[in-house]
């Protein structure tokens, strides 16, 4: 699959499923150059979703169970998709890729909340805490100017499916504590969903320690808890 495919695969996939989707603040999004989108997850609607809303080919970071389920896994190659490492493996090779597309002035598309927002069903405004790795990624990364933009998907009206234990996927990541868990593995399919996308925080290179990766944990934490502020201000006014 050619790498401009994915925008109209994406915008396909969703005119079929039949969601309306209501776009808000597009003229905060940068039309091309080195870009984190920064989003709150609870559908695997979100990733296309995103795409087709920004107007640009994303390349996602993704569980690394991903990879080992038939289909899923030829998706993972086919998109574009940056696969993180087990919980118990550092993560070099997954930062090593991540910054490659940011020094090409791609985009990356990150969900900090990890796991635990789809496997446990929450409100469509709620936030679980998000892991920082989104903010080290961006503070690291060697290019002049990033964008780190905060996105709000706010389902208005969705159907859920409850197809598989959760337990199934420890089949594939044993590692990962929240596939430990009794219940089921829910589906969100959104009818009716806003996206809103924050200001743009813009990395300069001067935010930077020189030319090393940036390891300044006061910079990484104000990162993280500024985006988890912004996405979350963004959910409780699209929910409506």
């Amino acid at each position: 699959m050619s790498f401009d495919r994915r925008l109209p695969i994406s915008r396909g996939f969703l005119w079929g499923v039949g969601t309306k989707i209501f776009v808000y603040n597009e003229d905060r999004i940068p039309p091309s150059g080195a870009a984190v989108f920064v989003s709150n997850h609870r559908s695997f609607m979100d990733a296309p979703l995103l795409m087709a809303a920004s107007g640009r080919p994303i390349n996602f970071v993704c569980h690394h169970y991903m990879t080992r389920v038939p289909g899923l896994r030829e998706f993972v190659d086919a998109f574009g998709c940056l696969p993180l490492e087990p919980n118990d493996r550092p993560q070099h090779r997954f930062f090593r890729k991540a910054l490659r597309c940011l020094r090409q002035q791609q985009a990356i598309g990150i969900f900090p909340e990890g796991a635990s927002s789809m496997v446990q069903m929450s409100a469509a405004n709620e936030l679980a805490p998000f892991n920082p790795g989104f903010a080290h990624l961006a503070l690291s990364a060697p290019v002049d100017e990033l964008a780190v933009i905060p996105v709000a998907i706010a389902s208005v009206e969705e159907t859920v499916y409850n197809p598989l234990p959760v337990r199934m996927l420890s089949w594939f990541d044993p590692s990962e504590p929240y596939f430990q868990q009794d219940g089921w593995h829910p589906i969100v399919i959104y009818r009716r969903v806003n996206l809103l996308f924050g200001r743009p925080r813009w990395i300069s290179r001067s935010r930077r320690q020189g030319d090393r990766p940036s390891f300044d944990k006061t910079a990484i934490e104000e990162l993280n808890a500024d985006c988890y502020g912004e996405i979350a201000r963004l959910l409780r006014r699209g929910s409506y």
